[in-house]
């Protein structure tokens, strides 16, 4: 077993010269969002729930973007409702959102 259950990355990354970034569209905000979720629910912590920040996921072109392993489970977000849909079925009950699935050739 490792050490966490599930482990969500947020990419909050910021480009130069306004190029395509998981900042331009609030990640942090989505992060603060899930942070705060995951621990209200009683999923934080050692066998349970991380939520981590992440530089470049270099998937910029669907952003933006979360991962959460260890299922390795791509997701594209558009607002604080997604994130409640993520904590709420894949975080805490095990099941992808389907709907927010990043397409899997999406890139950079």
């Amino acid at each position: 077993m490792s050490y966490y259950e599930r482990h969500i990355f947020f990419c909050l990354n910021q480009r130069d010269g306004g190029e395509a970034c998981c900042a331009q569209h609030d990640a942090q905000s989505a992060f603060e969002r899930c942070k705060a979720r995951v621990k209200a629910a009683g999923l934080a912590g050692p066998g349970k729930v991380r939520v981590n920040r992440a530089g470049c996921l270099d998937r910029c072109a669907g952003g933006p973007v979360a991962v959460v392993y260890p299922e390795a489970v791509w997701y594209s977000y558009v607002d604080h409702a997604d994130i409640d849909e993520i904590v709420d079925a894949h975080l805490k009950d095990g099941r992808v959102v389907e709907r927010l699935l990043l397409p899997p050739g999406v890139g950079r």
